[in-house]
C-alpha cells in the first residue's frame, strides 16, 4: 500500500480525488438504488450528482481530504470512498458506495482502511466517524474490519442508526 499526495494505491485498487472526468461514472453510481439508496440524501439525479462533485472538489482544496474515485488498477470504476464533514455536527465521516456487482470481494474494506489511515496519518484527524443503519450488516462489517467501533445510536426518519468511530491521538498517546 502506498500514499502519494492525495492518491492512494493498494495491491488491487487505485484511489484518486474525484474530478470532472468521473462525472459519468458518478451519475451512474448515484442513480442506482442498489448502490446509493442507503446513503444520506439517497439516490441522486445527474444535476445533484454534478453539484455533489463540485462540492467534493472544493473540499479537497479546503481541507486536504474528500471523496476518492476507487478504480481497479486497470482503470475500471468500482465506486467511491471518502471523508466529509457531516452536516449534523458529528464530525468528519468516512463514506463509501460501490457498484453492486463488485461487492463481496473486500474492496470496500481495502479502500475504507486506506481512507481511514489517510484521515489519521495525513489529514491529522484524531477522530473519524461513520454512520450505518443498524440493519446494514455489510457496511457495519466493513467498519468493524477496519477497526472502527460503535460509539452512539440515533434514529433518522424512524430508522435505527449506529455511529462508529476511530480515535487516534496525534501525539503518540
Amino acid at each position: 500500500m502506498s500514499l502519494s499526495g492525495w492518491h492512494l494505491v493498494t495491491g488491487r485498487l487505485r484511489m484518486a480525488p474525484v474530478g470532472y472526468w468521473d462525472l459519468a461514472d458518478l451519475v451512474a453510481l448515484k442513480a442506482d438504488p442498489l448502490a446509493y439508496a442507503r446513503m444520506l440524501g439517497g439516490v441522486r439525479n445527474p444535476v445533484q450528482t454534478a453539484e455533489d462533485l463540485a462540492t467534493d472538489i472544493q473540499n479537497w482544496g479546503a481541507y486536504g481530504f474528500g471523496m476518492w474515485s476507487v478504480r481497479a488498477l486497470r482503470g475500471r470504476f468500482l465506486g467511491v470512498t471518502g471523508l466529509m464533514h457531516r452536516a449534523d455536527g458529528r464530525g468528519v465521516a468516512l463514506r463509501f458506495a460501490y457498484r453492486p456487482e463488485v461487492r463481496g470481494y473486500g474492496l470496500a474494506s481495502e479502500a475504507a482502511g486506506m481512507a481511514l489511515n489517510y484521515a489519521h496519518d495525513r489529514a491529522g484527524l484524531s477522530r473519524v466517524v461513520a454512520v450505518a443503519a443498524t440493519e446494514n450488516f455489510a457496511s457495519r462489517t466493513v467498519l468493524g474490519s477496519i477497526g472502527m467501533v460503535e460509539a452512539e445510536h440515533f434514529s433518522r426518519y424512524g430508522v435505527s442508526m449506529l455511529v462508529y468511530q476511530s480515535v487516534r491521538h496525534q501525539n503518540g498517546g
